[in-house]
């Protein structure tokens, strides 16, 4: 080891192992070679007058380097403090150790700064990593944009492009729009991270306007098209969407995992499943996000099917399933879900220890409850040892769809006593509560408390719920003021509901009102000529209903079949009324005959003995 000739002792080739090391995180290796620079002290001894000390000095920042990159923040630190002789690379080295915290970050900076004074010790490296990992705190992010300033080094592209991923990360997108504005050079990272910032940010237009101004000046990387595909997702842009997919295609990016997925994801959200379709089956290395994706894309689309296929044909295959893929399937779960499958997803969560995730048990809670077993939802959500706002808005959820309303609020005090913060949906299953319970006057009081104390603003939905509570009370002309007084008047939605409560207590003369301006915002609703006949029906006036199913006819509409279903051998078969409903609707027939000949045999029978 000694031997000046052997290559471990070559400064360049234990820097070069050294970095291969960080890479690969392979520690031991790694340590092995510090071993042998405590061996061979004079050999690579920090001097500040010695000939060779910037190749000396290179193989200290690569040992400085190697332990930070293998998470050994330590380590790094008690090597830097080893060395006599520091350069702005060792600092930086240091600072990348240091980058998962934000304050061992800041204190070493300023550390740096008062060993080199008039900050001679920063370069763009310095700053990029600082920015890196003080992100999530704007005060940092404005000090170090403040010390960047001071040193000239703002203008640095790469501090540019830190500072304003920095901005979008601590939730202050004008922050990183004014940085970009004064970038007098931008690369496609420049972009790409304005981009993905003002998608993140929700501010999705801006995000493709942005997108749009870029294509003039750089060429878009794989991250830029994955970005405006979110943007795409979060806007509903499926027409954008579409022209991005055509310019992916164009630059040979649709074979990318990350931009197949962002396409897989503005198609499904868009309700475009042919689509996303063909790109999974375009797909030849599927991993685990662009699997989760899909399953997510027939969740919410209502392919509850083809996602239960899907998933047993992942586990057939032997794909690694991992907590994402349960959680995406269990939200396919409906009403006419299969429970027995359920079951076995739960019995394959608990066999792969996913029942720690939270997402998997909030996922469990919101399937027992739709598939009618409440108790199952309170033993999940009961062993769970942690919780978040969605884990208490499932279980309300849970109570408010089985028509506990008091529990509901129980829940809801439960709730804010263990600090998790309520949400629109919240507030949705609190109205349900409400409706179920009849108390319209507590229904309001939480509507009219959402905004004012809690900072959630009433969506559509929570209207139309307040909308339902009052129709279920009887309450017909609170609810119709209710509706004309509010912001939602023309809300197909609401006048929706209104009917349905019409319908229920038989009111014509309102029901009538709620038609009429139900039919002037969608002419083509199905829902009001049916509730309308309803109405008439209910009262006798079959005129009345004979000429509004007339006019529906008219219209080239049909209402929607109802149908029922049961779960038989682990299989939902539904059914509807009328003949060849079913592919095996003659064998049906035939039971039905031979059930009908064996009643009138025993019809016959206790005729005779009567006699």
């Amino acid at each position: 080891m000694r031997d000046a000739s052997s290559p471990l002792l070559n400064y360049a080739n234990l820097s070069g192992l050294l970095a291969r090391c960080g890479r690969a995180g392979d520690l031991r290796l790694g340590a092995a070679l510090h071993a042998v620079v405590a061996k061979n002290p004079a050999h690579f001894r920090l001097c500040p007058g010695r000939a060779s000390l910037r190749h000396v000095l290179v193989a200290w920042n690569a040992l400085v380097a190697m332990y930070g990159r293998c998470g050994r923040r330590g380590d790094a630190a008690r090597v830097f403090d080893e060395m006599r002789v520091r350069d702005s690379v060792s600092w930086n080295s240091l600072l990348a150790a240091s980058s998962a915290s934000s304050d061992d970050a800041l204190a070493l900076l300023r550390r740096m700064l008062r060993s080199a004074p008039g900050a001679g010790a920063c370069d763009h490296a310095t700053f990029t990593t600082v920015l890196s990992a003080c992100g999530a705190s704007l005060p940092a992010c404005a000090a170090v944009h403040g010390l960047a300033v001071s040193c000239g080094l703002d203008a640095a592209v790469s501090v540019g492009n830190a500072l304003v991923t920095a901005y979008f990360e601590s939730g202050s997108p004008g922050s990183a729009e004014r940085v970009f504005d004064a970038m007098a050079e931008r690369n496609v990272i420049t972009w790409t991270a304005m981009v993905s910032g003002m998608a993140r940010a929700e501010r999705h237009k801006e995000s493709l306007a942005l997108f749009r101004q870029m294509r003039y000046t750089v060429d878009a990387n794989y991250a830029t098209y994955s970005s405006s595909l979110l943007a795409c997702a979060g806007s509903l842009a499926a027409r954008e969407g579409q022209q991005i997919h055509g310019l992916v295609v164009k630059a040979g990016f649709e074979t990318d995992l990350h931009v197949e997925s962002g396409l897989m994801d503005v198609y499904s959200k868009c309700g475009l499943m042919e689509d996303a379709l063909r790109v999974f089956r375009s797909c030849r290395n599927p991993d685990e996000v662009f699997l989760t994706v899909i399953l997510v894309g027939f969740a919410q689309n209502g392919l509850e099917e083809k996602a239960f296929e899907l998933f047993a044909e992942m586990i057939n295959a032997g794909i690694d399933i991992d907590a994402s893929m349960v959680s995406a399937v269990l939200g396919a779960f409906g009403a006419s879900a299969p429970y027995a499958l359920g079951r076995q997803i739960h019995a394959l969560a608990i066999k792969k220890c996913f029942v720690g995730n939270m997402y998997v048990c909030n996922g469990l809670i919101n399937m027992y409850s739709k598939c009618g077993e409440l108790q199952e939802s309170v033993q999940v959500f009961e062993g769970m040892t942690s919780k978040n706002s969605i884990s208490w808005n499932s279980i309300i959820a849970a109570f408010a769809r089985h028509g506990h309303g008091s529990e509901v609020f129980r829940l809801f005090e439960s709730m804010k006593e263990d600090g998790a913060k309520p949400t629109d949906v919240t507030f949705l299953s609190l109205l349900h509560g409400c409706s179920h319970v009849g108390s319209a006057k507590k229904g309001l009081e939480i509507l009219n408390s959402m905004s004012s104390q809690y900072g959630v603003h009433p969506r559509v939905e929570h209207y139309a719920c307040v909308v339902d509570m009052l129709g279920r009370g009887g309450l017909l002309d609170d609810a119709k003021a209710f509706i004309e007084d509010g912001p939602f008047k023309d809300n197909v939605l609401l006048w929706q509901a209104l009917m349905g409560a019409c319908s229920f207590h038989k009111n014509s003369e309102i029901g009538k009102y709620a038609a009429e301006k139900l039919l002037l915002l969608d002419p083509d609703c199905t829902a009001a000529y049916v509730l309308l006949s309803n109405i008439y029906s209910s009262e006798g006036r079959w005129d009345d209903r004979a000429r509004v199913m007339k006019r529906m006819r008219e219209m080239g509409l049909r209402k929607d079949t109802g149908k029922s279903w049961i779960e038989l051998e682990k299989e939902v078969r539904s059914f509807v009324v009328g003949p060849a409903s079913r592919p095996d609707s003659a064998a049906v027939d035939d039971v039905l005959m031979q059930l009908s000949a064996v009643t009138s045999d025993q019809e016959d029978l206790v005729e005779s003995n009567s006699l």
